[in-house]
């Protein structure tokens, strides 16, 4: 699908050095596309594989001038089989009903989002949790009408949901939160190999991971999916494991 935006005309911005999230002592920036840019699907697909994530209407890329940590990963779904630790794990949450949902604040979705964040992320940038932040976070995009929210129940109550973003090429995993109580359900891990199986289904060719850094335990689980491609050196290839 060709772009029908020039993607030499895009607007973009640089932050200020911070602390980075993910590794400690070290300073980051990144560089954003400019919010008032306009954006289409064809140029959201191009970004997305020139390394670039969407949080909340920003679209960006990790900057930073001394460390090039911060690589883009995608699963490649052509090659891709699962394990026999991943069919038991499937086969073992089969129970559960998934549906794809409009991005919204309800009280159903904040509370368990509320709940993962103050029980999984307590010592992180994203507590505490607030509605505003759930809005601007999930709800809200500058792309075109392509999130959704995955939501997987066991009979009416709500255990997980999968922030993502459907895109002509594969699905981009933008953010998953679910009940912390049920840890025996591996609720992370189902989310993403749901989105693997039925992108598969749907003869796309990726699941776009976002972000990956060798060193970082909290990214490390990103690797468990391969093939896994990292985008180096502006070409993606094969992450060397």
């Amino acid at each position: 699908m060709s772009s029908s935006i020039d993607i030499n005309s895009l607007v973009f911005y640089p932050t200020p050095e911070h602390p980075c999230s993910y590794l400690p002592g070290r300073q980051a920036r990144s560089i954003f596309l400019s919010p008032d840019q306009a954006l289409d699907e064809a140029t959201y697909m191009q970004l997305t594989n020139m390394g670039f994530r969407r949080s909340g209407e920003h679209i960006y890329r990790p900057w930073c001038d001394t460390c090039s940590e911060c690589k883009s990963v995608r699963i490649c779904l052509t090659d891709f089989r699962l394990s026999k630790n991943q069919k038991r794990l499937l086969n073992r949450n089969q129970d559960l009903k998934v549906t794809f949902e409009q991005p919204q604040l309800t009280d159903e979705y904040y509370q368990l989002y509320q709940e993962y964040i103050n029980c999984r992320h307590a010592d992180g940038d994203m507590y505490p949790p607030s509605r505003e932040q759930f809005e601007s976070f999930l709800c809200s995009s500058n792309t075109a009408n392509n999130t959704h929210f995955v939501c997987f129940r066991s009979a009416d109550k709500l255990l997980a949901v999968a922030v993502v973003d459907l895109l002509a090429q594969g699905v981009s995993a933008i953010y998953t939160f679910f009940d912390p109580a049920y840890e025996l359900r591996s609720l992370g891990r189902l989310a993403i190999l749901w989105q693997i199986t039925w992108a598969k289904k749907q003869s796309l060719g990726y699941v776009y991971l976002g972000y990956w850094i060798k060193n970082c335990q909290k990214m490390s689980y990103k690797a468990d999916y391969h093939p896994l491609e990292v985008f180096e050196d502006l070409l993606w290839q094969p992450l060397q494991r």
